[in-house]
């Protein structure tokens, strides 16, 4: 049997109304069956509580399809995960009570479990309110063919007495999904797990029950964050855009993403009534166009922060780095100046470098970033890379997950005890020095700590006339403005990744009575000392310094910048 998951001309698709699912369903007969089954389940919050058969859309009716159509006969699932991102308000919780009640209905295996994992107890009651309110309105679902579905509203379970299969709903956590051996998990919001440092763990021990479940199936189910992807969701969507656009084969995995199309996000689109139905499918039905515009009105006279999350929940518009109102003008360019860069490579093409180093306390991140003049073209090229200890993931729990991930990612190291982001500073220092590049260490002045007798052992040093301290007024101004220029006409480019793309995105422009200055657009967790070890090196390199030659800073103290 033959079939795809992938659907590359998604954007034309989306744009013309058209099914997001490629593949009919693979066992016609099973996905009619659950279809009967789904059509028949009434909707309590809509007036006269018409059945899903009466008003339900076509791409609601597509997704069932190809959720239930894909097990075989003899009870092999071939599609076993499903993610589903649409816009807030177009009936994802009542469309998720309906399959998980349709797969109580049609389970055949005894004393089974079904969960519906919420990220909190309130979403948890959403989530039961509408399933237990089918079973109630509906006389049918009592009858001696399905067999009688007990609620126990207490528990937050709905019960098939013939079978003994439960559907739960629980809010998530580790310790309410220990030792669950469900076969039906549907995920509601997998966006808000993003920023629970557990959620992977959590998911893993949730789905454990699959293993011997050859039928079973994992549906996501999720509006856009409103903050820029995080965590287990980021992986997952980025996964799941990368089997859509053929990327990645995974006949198992099917992804049905509502979305703007790249071109309509760049020319902002999104912001045009007319382009509310791309990510809103059952617009005219239980989105209101009308509520939409004038709620979009409303937001656009407020702060960029309360828009975004209007933009992300009812218009499912990715939140990133260039769409805050406070943000660095470079943040705009920050994303297009991005190349496959290493370290290694950037010393072998530059013929000077500058690398800035920044922050380095418990609570903060040490960031380090090596900012090089290309020999042939004189574009810059920059490459960065942090370090954390690791208490900083128990008391910035809401950015552990973040900080996990960019450690898989090998653009952040987190050390123990011992406090290594000395010796490793120092040895990336050192490669930058052994390729007869050094111009300078630039650093902030204020609480240095050891890092200068670290740097000293190697011969970095004021006396060596390389090691600088940067100004963090006036001089860091100007580094500022020109890293912002340079990456607006293309002569900047970066190493990537998702560190610094967040960290930028963190950074906000204060004005001051004389100048400007770079801050976090929120204290605590949003971390930018990557960011402002880059401004750093660019301070030194907005000079044209020489590699191996004597500064022109001054010599008393640490040298300005």
């Amino acid at each position: 049997m033959d079939w795809t998951t992938a659907c590359p001309d998604w954007e034309e698709r989306i744009v013309a109304g058209q099914s997001l699912i490629t593949s009919p369903p693979l066992f016609p007969d099973k996905a009619e069956a659950a279809l009967d089954v789904f059509k028949s389940l009434r909707v309590v919050d809509v007036p006269g509580c018409p059945t899903f058969g009466e008003i339900g859309e076509p791409w609601v009716f597509d997704i069932v399809a190809a959720i239930f159509g894909a097990q075989s006969p003899d009870g092999i699932r071939l599609i076993r995960e499903f993610f589903i991102c649409v816009s807030k308000k177009n009936g994802k919780s009542t469309v998720a009570a309906g399959i998980m009640l349709t797969a109580l209905i049609r389970n055949w295996r005894m004393a089974n479990e079904l969960l519906i994992l919420a990220p909190t107890i309130e979403a948890a009651n959403n989530a039961f309110t509408p399933a237990a309110e089918m079973v109630r309105i509906d006389q049918e679902l009592h009858s001696a063919e399905r067999g009688f579905l007990l609620i126990q509203d207490h528990l937050k379970t709905i019960t098939h007495l013939k079978t003994r299969a439960a559907l739960k709903v629980v809010a998530a956590d580790k310790k309410t999904v220990v030792g669950k051996k469900a076969g039906f998990i549907l995920v509601d919001e997998t966006w808000e797990l993003g920023k629970s440092a557990r959620a992977d763990a959590m998911l893993r021990e949730a789905t454990g029950g699959m293993v011997s479940r050859s039928e079973g199936f994992l549906i996501h189910i999720t509006t856009q964050s409103d903050e820029p992807p995080a965590g287990v969701f980021k992986d997952k969507l980025d996964y799941a855009r990368k089997v859509r656009d053929g990327e990645i084969e995974d006949r198992k995995f099917l992804p049905i993403i509502y979305e703007f199309p790249r071109a309509m996000v760049e020319a902002e689109a999104f912001l045009d009534p007319a382009n509310f139905y791309v990510t809103n499918p059952n617009l005219g039905h239980s989105v209101s166009e009308e509520w939409l515009e004038d709620e979009l009105r409303k937001e656009m006279e407020k702060g960029a922060e309360t828009r975004n999350v209007f933009l992300a929940k009812h218009l499912n518009v990715e939140i990133s780095t260039n769409m805050r109102t406070d943000r660095w003008a470079g943040a705009d360019f920050w994303a297009e100046r991005g190349t496959a860069l290493t370290l290694d490579q950037l010393i072998s093409r530059c013929e000077v470098a500058a690398i800035g180093i920044d922050g380095g306390g418990l609570d903060d991140l040490f960031g380090l970033t090596v900012v090089g003049r290309d020999r042939e073209t004189k574009h810059w090229l920059s490459w960065s890379h942090a370090w954390c200890h690791k208490g900083v993931l128990k008391r910035r729990k809401q950015i552990a997950t973040l900080l996990e991930g960019f450690e898989r990612a090998k653009e952040l190291t987190i050390v123990g005890d011992e406090l290594a982001d000395l010796a490793a500073i120092v040895a990336i220092v050192q490669r930058v020095k052994d390729g007869g590049i050094l111009a300078s260490v630039a650093v902030d002045p204020a609480g240095l700590g050891g890092l200068v007798d670290a740097l000293a052992e190697i011969g970095v040093t004021q006396e060596a006339k390389n090691l600088v301290g940067v100004s963090q007024g006036f001089g860091l101004m100007n580094a500022i403005k020109t890293a912002e220029r340079k990456l607006v006409n293309g002569t900047f480019f970066h190493a990537g990744g998702d560190l610094m793309n967040w960290c930028v995105g963190n950074l906000r422009i204060e004005p001051t009575a004389t100048a400007i200055r770079a801050t976090k657009q929120n204290a605590g967790d949003a971390k930018i000392d990557p960011a402002m070890a880059m401004f750093n090196a660019v301070a030194v390199m907005s000079l044209n310094p020489q590699a191996a030659r004597s500064s022109p800073y001054e010599t008393r103290g640490i040298r300005m910048v």
